[in-house]
């Protein structure tokens, strides 16, 4: 993948790439649920012909990414192996296989006056994708815009240039074996910033800006953008331990949240330990932690009971480390966890561990995340453990779309209205 840096009018590039998307949804929008599967079928297939291509290209953002000095969670974000090639490939079949989202009816009605009202899901149009590391997001953001009907354009991370540009070869070669317009799904051929900003301002082409990454992507996404955006802020993720935890339970659990992959948005980042059991199962907890190399930043209560915990300062709490690295306090009770979950949280998701129900109800009844999770590993958190085969990102928002976003979430809806020569007096 060459990168065309060397674009002296980035303006104009963009303004070409949304005149071609906005061409393509149209006829996108219409086209058959089957040749939008077959695409995307066609696309997996093609991924994994090329998966030694893949991993060679892989290899160059590796070494991009090492001499940038990125961290090894971000790293690991970056990695793509067979298994990781492998389950691309699955899910991209796995949103094949879904019901077609488009002209679903939601909703039906007959009036009085003859009227018969439905409500039915129609696409949303051109949707930009800007992401981070994560080469894989050019696969799931693709294979989920398309299955919505939606055209898109995706602007990867500079990290997973070489990685995201093969695989958005896969997804137009699908298109092409389907019939469907190739300009319906592009990617921004550069790593110039400047093409961001583009993005951001091109209200006549992009209906909505789906931002994938970082506080700071994010934050730079909703204060520059005139194009409507989905939210989807950064993963502080909490769990509290309840002092009527299940010790297997609890250890299991909090062990796989924090530490089965550390870099991305579902990762445990801090622990809320019922008061009663922190000498105990609290202590327990913390030390698996530690033996797995997890640094634990803790409050005074714990490291009086736990060797090797570091003082957690103000800074810890609400911080969202994407990394080996875990804050842990004590609360009183489950009204303290949620106290500190209302001021520290980002409202995307959040864990109780307990075997009393009335607890775990109060719990989720009174907090608002997007996902309220009751006994079970944070790490969850993902369209394609929900079924949805993938996300394009986790919406922390409250307008349109809230939690996993799949392909029915990138759906708006219109009325169809019909009658017998109905008039209105």
């Amino acid at each position: 993948m060459k990168d065309t840096d060397t674009i002296s009018d980035i303006p104009g590039l963009m303004q070409d790439m949304g005149t071609r998307a906005r061409t393509a949804a149209t006829e996108l929008g219409f086209a058959a649920p089957e040749a939008r599967a077959q695409a995307l079928t066609a696309a997996a297939d093609t991924l994994w012909a090329r998966r030694a291509a893949l991993t060679e290209a892989n290899a160059r953002d590796m070494a991009f990414g090492r001499n940038k000095g990125l961290s090894p969670a971000m790293l690991d974000r970056l990695m793509l192996d067979e298994d990781r090639i492998a389950a691309i490939r699955n899910g991209l079949c796995a949103v094949a296989a879904q019901p077609d989202p488009v002209g679903a009816v939601t909703a039906e009605w007959s009036r009085p006056n003859g009227l018969r009202i439905r409500r039915v899901r129609t696409p949303l149009g051109v949707i930009g994708v800007i992401y981070e590391s994560r080469p894989n997001v050019t696969a799931d953001a693709g294979a989920l815009c398309l299955k919505a009907g939606n055209a898109a354009i995706l602007r990867g991370g500079s990290e997973s240039f070489h990685s995201s540009g093969l695989i958005h070869e896969c997804l137009q070669q699908g298109l092409r074996a389907a019939g469907l317009p190739v300009d319906a799904l592009q990617r921004v051929p550069t790593r110039d910033r400047a093409a961001v900003s583009e993005m951001l301002r091109m209200t006549d082409h992009i209906d909505v800006i789906v931002p994938r990454g970082g506080k700071g992507l994010v934050g730079l996404v909703q204060s520059e953008a005139r194009v409507p955006v989905f939210a989807h802020l950064e993963g502080i993720v909490h769990i509290f331990i309840d002092k009527d935890a299940d010790p297997q339970k609890a250890r299991r659990v909090v062990l796989n949240a924090k530490t089965r992959r550390t870099g991305i948005c579902g990762a445990a980042e801090c622990l809320l330990i019922h008061e009663q059991i922190a000498d105990g199962l609290g202590a327990d907890v913390l030390r698996d932690l530690l033996a797995a190399g997890v640094e634990v930043r803790a409050d005074d209560r714990l490291r009086t009971v736990v060797a090797g915990a570091s003082p957690a300062g103000a800074e810890d709490w609400g911080r969202e480390y994407l990394d080996s690295i875990i804050a842990a306090r004590t609360v009183g009770d489950a009204d303290g966890a949620i106290a500190h979950i209302r001021r520290y949280g980002s409202s995307h998701t959040d864990c109780v561990i307990t075997e009393n129900p009335a607890v775990a109800d109060h719990f989720m009844a009174r907090l608002d995340s997007a996902i309220l999770m009751h006994n079970v590993s944070t790490q969850f958190a993902d369209g394609g453990e929900f079924g949805m085969g993938a996300e394009i990102g986790i919406a922390t928002g409250r307008m349109h779309a809230r939690g996993p976003v799949g392909a029915e979430q990138l759906t708006s809806f219109k009325y169809l209205v019909s009658g017998d020569g109905a008039v209105r007096d």
